[in-house]
């Protein structure tokens, strides 16, 4: 890792720069080749699942579809539906391990030659295309196995939660101000996740420095949808004559009856009294 960046990120914020004094020197590395099918596969393969679960799945696709190897968009959608489950993908896993490899195949998904020539948001804008593929999953493989270095993945809990503990705050702060506080950090963005990353590792082991000042995040409005009503009162007005109900409003259970007003008393002319 290159000292610039680190020197770039310590000036532009101070408490960053005491984790990464804490921490030491940022350990990310890409690996040589990103294979895209074989990467989203894993990830499919992994979701709501632990390691060794996942592992093990893997290992029976490989065995029964790959033939020792991992199989290729091809194997996938010419194996059945019974085997696929049968090495342990759900319904809808297998729904979405099938989708990718249809779009692998129709050059949705692009291979590992084209995928180095993209931007990270055409990446993210193909690859989400496949079904179970959301953003948090392409923004994985943008860091650890592309090693692009300005992506900042402001919904995974562990960079919510590391900046919460570097940072001193009492809560998990909200994607859209983590993401405002982190355009500071551009055009690094991943190496400052990676420290975030590194941050619930020195709570756990109590050696996280306290923040070097106290922060404010920017205040972001939330948008509150307006619920539209399915018909207007004087649209419903006409639906409630035609079926005999007056339009008058309803009298509530209980109230009390309003009593008629008395009718004024006459008052006699002056001198016409007995």
């Amino acid at each position: 890792m290159s000292q610039h960046i680190l020197t770039h990120l310590s000036g532009a914020d101070a408490v960053l720069g005491g984790l990464i004094r804490a921490v030491g020197p940022c350990r990310l590395e890409a690996p040589a080749e990103c294979h895209p099918f074989q990467t989203l596969a894993r990830a499919i393969a992994h979701q709501q699942l632990n390691g060794t679960a996942a592992t093990t799945i893997l290992k029976r696709l490989v065995d029964s579809c790959g033939a020792g190897v991992f199989p290729t968009p091809e194997q996938v959608l010419a194996a059945s539906a019974a085997s696929l489950r049968a090495a342990g993908f759900s319904f809808a896993k297998v729904a979405a391990l099938r989708d990718l490899a249809e779009k692998t195949l129709a050059a949705v998904v692009p291979d590992a030659a084209t995928l180095l020539e993209l931007g990270d948001d055409e990446i993210i804008a193909r690859l989400t295309q496949v079904r179970g593929i959301g953003r948090w999953t392409v923004e994985m493989l943008l860091v650890f196995h592309l090693g692009r270095p300005d992506v900042l993945p402001v919904d995974d809990f562990g960079v919510r939660t590391g900046f919460q503990a570097a940072y001193g705050l009492s809560s998990l702060p909200r994607p859209q101000a983590l993401a405002a506080w982190g355009e500071r950090w551009k055009p690094y963005r991943t190496t400052a996740a990676w420290y975030l990353w590194r941050a619930n590792e020195l709570k756990r082991a109590g050696t996280l420095p306290a923040p070097a000042e106290r922060i404010r995040l920017p205040r972001i409005r939330r948008v509150r949808r307006r619920v539209k009503a399915k018909g207007s009162a004087k649209a419903r007005r006409p639906a409630l004559r035609s079926a005999g109900t007056s339009s008058a409003p309803l009298r509530r259970s209980g109230a009390r009856r309003r009593s008629r007003p008395r009718r004024a008393r006459r008052s006699r002319a002056p001198g016409s009294r007995k």
